[in-house]
């Protein structure tokens, strides 16, 4: 399948890198922390969403800020040894000039800029939690993003392995590769379905990004 674009976005865990070991290593610190039981941690879903609407879910408003400090405070500790990058990553990223592809991240700008700096990736254009008030599976960010680089959301490719973030992607307008390396494919709706960026080519040309898409 081959797909015209002027720029890519990618979301980053479960995308670009892996961090699913720490995420939940990290988050049931935290649960234990807040007195959250298991069952109460078990019915909210982690992926894909800024830890200020999950702590929201678990937690009175008042208590929401404190804990966000908290997540983020634990999460950036872990990240040494806690990141990893997913097959594709280097190659497709390598391949793509920096004013045509951003990271559109539900993690904090802090928490994000770390975890990619422990792979080696230091995107030219990054949205993170901190810069949208509505996060996935909104539209906002995506569409901030862009914005950002200039470009017709209509004009845009997202990569993305959660519900949620491909949810965003298609309300944005935009068209949406969904990776099979945290949910199953039937779990996710998408214009084309992959494994892994691993799956992609590109071509960049005068016009924009002409990627190769296989299963």
């Amino acid at each position: 399948m081959k797909i015209q674009a002027d720029a890519l976005l990618f979301d980053n865990d479960g995308t670009l890198v892996s961090s699913l070991d720490s995420v939940y290593r990290c988050w049931s610190r935290w649960a234990a922390e807040y007195g959250i039981t298991a069952e109460e941690f078990a019915g909210v879903e982690l992926h894909g969403r800024p830890a200020a609407e999950i702590a929201a879910d678990l937690l009175p408003a008042a208590r929401v800020p404190e804990a966000v400090v908290r997540i983020e405070q634990l999460e950036v500790e872990d990240v040494a040894g806690g990141v990893h990058l997913l097959p594709g990553t280097k190659a497709l990223l390598d391949s793509l000039p920096a004013d045509r592809w951003a990271v559109v991240t539900s993690a904090t700008r802090r928490l994000g800029e770390a975890r990619l700096a422990e792979v080696g990736i230091r995107p030219k254009n990054l949205v993170a939690a901190d810069d949208i008030t509505r996060g996935k599976p909104d539209p906002e960010p995506f569409l901030l993003a862009a914005r950002r680089l200039g470009v017709d959301p209509a004009r845009c490719v997202v990569f993305e392995d959660a519900p949620a973030g491909l949810q965003a992607g298609r309300s944005a307008g935009m068209t949406t590769v969904a990776l099979t390396t945290t949910h199953r494919a039937a779990e996710l709706t998408a214009d084309v379905v992959v494994e892994d960026l691993s799956a992609v080519a590109v071509l960049v040309t005068d016009g924009g990004v002409e990627l190769t898409v296989g299963e």
